[in-house]
């Protein structure tokens, strides 16, 4: 068969389900494992629920302005190299 000739819908229908089932069959498989090893799956109504949003970190005053005097501290350095 040529390289640009599109294969026959019927040939792509059968492989469709074919892969269908083995994708049955694996799922088939990974169910049976999980009942093995005792895990339980998440409903899908629960899946879809977001997850508790992380806490923003907050800085103190304090650590700001220990930040800013270390940008401001690499920032002398910089101008200071830049100048020579």
């Amino acid at each position: 068969m040529p390289k640009n000739q599109v294969p026959d819908r019927e040939i792509l229908e059968a492989a469709l389900v074919g892969l269908q089932q083995s994708l049955t069959d694996v799922d088939a498989r990974m169910a049976e494992i999980r009942r093995k090893l005792g895990i339980r799956r998440r409903s899908p109504a629960a899946a879809a629920l977001p997850a508790e949003a992380p806490r923003k970190r907050t800085l103190t005053a304090a650590a700001r302005r220990r930040i800013a005097a270390a940008q401001k501290k690499r920032w002398d350095t910089y101008r200071k190299n830049q100048q020579k």
